[in-house]
């Protein structure tokens, strides 16, 4: 294709990054991924349903979608699967977006902010409040009224039901108050359920064991529904139909081919896996998007910037404490119930909120029971590094611990430069809180310090002759590190010459890779807690 057809082509079709309205997405003539054959399956019947998904997956577009087909019909459903499909008449439709009342300080301010929403929401539908009548409660009046519609009068959309609770996940007090006033809402709903249509709902947790899901009990949840695993989120099927244009223009402005830039892409983006036998997995539509619009910025971690680190999770981890570097990278089995629900909201499975929020996905299925999760991408292993990274120097600045610049000191600087650096860090953990107690701790530490400075270190990379412990690439360089143990030094220089022979006679690091080895072996003093003992083993350039 000529530059000129492929600009056409690009043109043709504007990518949809940032656009959660419906409407606005097909008059702007913004790529449209067609799920409405599986939305046409969710509303074609009565039903009240919740699906939970990280951020960043497409919710509030899908909640725009039902709000347009319910409330206009197929208008701005042409050329789409439902526009076959779809008979029924159009409806009222209430949508409220509770992420308007995340930042609310006190119960009282929530409260009135919610009667405010729902009296706002509802009035373009015909409820009147009257706030003179001091006899009748808001919820009284709001109950009087829905008495008076009939059967399917109208259609009710939630967007994240959960933002105000989680907001609150570190004041048990307020939690507990919101909850109730959400409750109060959801039993209104649940007595007069016979007029509603359809009823969805959306959020990123599930607080199972609280009293707002004993008022919705009668909600088909289907966050784990294999039938609609690809709901939301991009398939590799989808990526090349819907951005083929895209796809050849990345690989022209990386200078690759578009089958290497495919394979990027479910490197970083893929994995995500939202039923339990992990055969279905989608991309995160957020990074792909954004690496579609700049190809040439590379395969960068656009989902931990943008919604990736939230800020209540950081602070849940603080109180319950990060699990040890060491479990950074080990699959975690996990029963399919704790999955789909989190239980008590204060004794939250660090792991069932992992998975929610997005970091953690199903991997495989081990037996009815239980699957194991684990990260479904670079990307998202690189937030998690991240996270750890900072929560093992919580107290230390990142750019004056020098996390910040790493890469670019092990593309630049000598060897001794580099361990002293190590060394430093080292110092600088909560040894209390991360102890480094052999082999395998090191390692990990080491492992999420790179990571944290946003490298992917190979682990345990395997060659022909063995497995070297750490490796890492930089634009020009690619780095062997062998480590040894020893809990008081003693013995070091002989585990230092261990690491080396394994290094020169399994010639760690020596594949093609076009860059600069160095290869170190390293010996680690538990009692002094720095590496001790080093060494640079000569290699040629591969």
């Amino acid at each position: 294709m000529s530059p000129e057809a492929q600009m056409n082509a690009l043109s043709a079709k504007a990518l949809p990054l940032g656009t959660s309205d419906f409407v606005a997405l097909r008059n702007s003539n913004e790529i449209y991924v067609d799920k409405t054959a599986l939305i046409f399956e969710l509303a074609s019947v009565r039903s009240k349903i919740l699906i939970v998904r990280p951020r960043r997956f497409g919710k509030s577009l899908l909640v725009s979608t039902f709000e347009s087909l319910f409330k206009n019909g197929l208008r701005d459903f042409s050329g789409l699967k439902i526009e076959k499909l779809w008979k029924d008449k159009t409806y009222p439709v209430v949508r409220l977006d509770f992420s308007d009342l995340k930042d609310l300080p006190s119960a009282e301010e929530f409260q009135k902010s919610l009667r405010s929403m729902i009296a706002t929401a509802f009035a373009a539908i015909g409820f009147r409040y009257d706030p003179a009548n001091t006899v009748s409660l808001f919820l009284d009046q709001f109950k009087l009224w829905l008495s008076t519609l009939g059967t399917n009068s109208f259609v009710l959309l939630i967007d994240e039901y959960d933002a105000p609770l989680t907001a609150h996940l570190d004041n048990s007090s307020l939690f507990n108050e919101i909850r109730t006033a959400l409750s109060r809402f959801y039993a209104v709903i649940k007595r007069y359920e016979g007029c509603l249509r359809f009823f969805f709902m959306t959020g990123i947790t599930k607080y199972s064991q609280t009293s707002i899901f004993s008022e919705l009990n009668n909600f088909d949840d289907i966050t784990l529904n294999p039938a609609y695993a690809t709901l939301l989120g991009y398939t590799e099927e989808e990526i090349k139909s819907g951005f083929a244009a895209y796809l050849r223009n990345a690989a022209e402005k990386l200078g690759t081919t578009e089958k290497h830039v495919l394979q990027n892409l479910r490197d970083n983006y893929d994995g995500f896996s939202f039923e339990p036998s992990a055969q279905s997995h989608v991309f995160c539509p957020w990074s792909v998007l954004n690496f579609f619009k700049y190809p040439q910025q590379g395969f960068k971690n656009y989902w931990y910037e943008s919604g990736g680190q939230p800020s209540l999770l950081l602070k849940y981890l603080e109180k319950h404490h990060l699990v040890r570097p060491e479990s950074f990278d080990v699959p975690v089995a996990m029963t399919l119930d704790e999955l789909g629900a989190v239980r008590q909201y204060d004794k939250l499975s660090v792991e069932a909120l992992l998975f929610q929020a997005g970091y953690l996905t199903i991997r495989e299925q081990l037996n009815v029971a239980e699957v194991e999760v684990g990260y479904p991408n670079k990307e998202v292993e690189l937030s998690m590094a991240r996270l750890y990274a900072d929560e093992m120097l919580r107290d230390i600045n990142r750019l004056d611990a020098g996390i910040s610049r790493l890469a670019k000191m092990l593309d630049r600087e000598c060897p001794e430069t580099v361990i002293a650096y190590f060394n430093q860090v080292f110092n600088a953990i909560d040894y209390s809180r991360y102890p480094v107690v052999n082999e395998a701790s090191c390692r990990s530490h080491l492992q999420v310090l790179l990571m944290g400075g946003a490298m992917v270190p190979d682990v345990e990379k395997h060659s022909a002759l063995g497995r070297s412990d750490l490796e890492v690439e930089t634009p020009h360089r690619r780095w062997v590190f062998e480590l040894k143990f020893s809990a008081d030094g003693a013995n070091a220089e002989k585990l230092l010459r261990s690491a080396v022979m394994q290094i020169q006679d399994r010639r760690y690091g020596e594949a093609p890779h076009g860059r600069e080895l160095i290869a170190v072996a390293m010996v680690f003093n538990g009692r002094e807690r720095r590496f001790a003992r080093w060494e640079v083993v000569p290699g040629a350039a591969a």
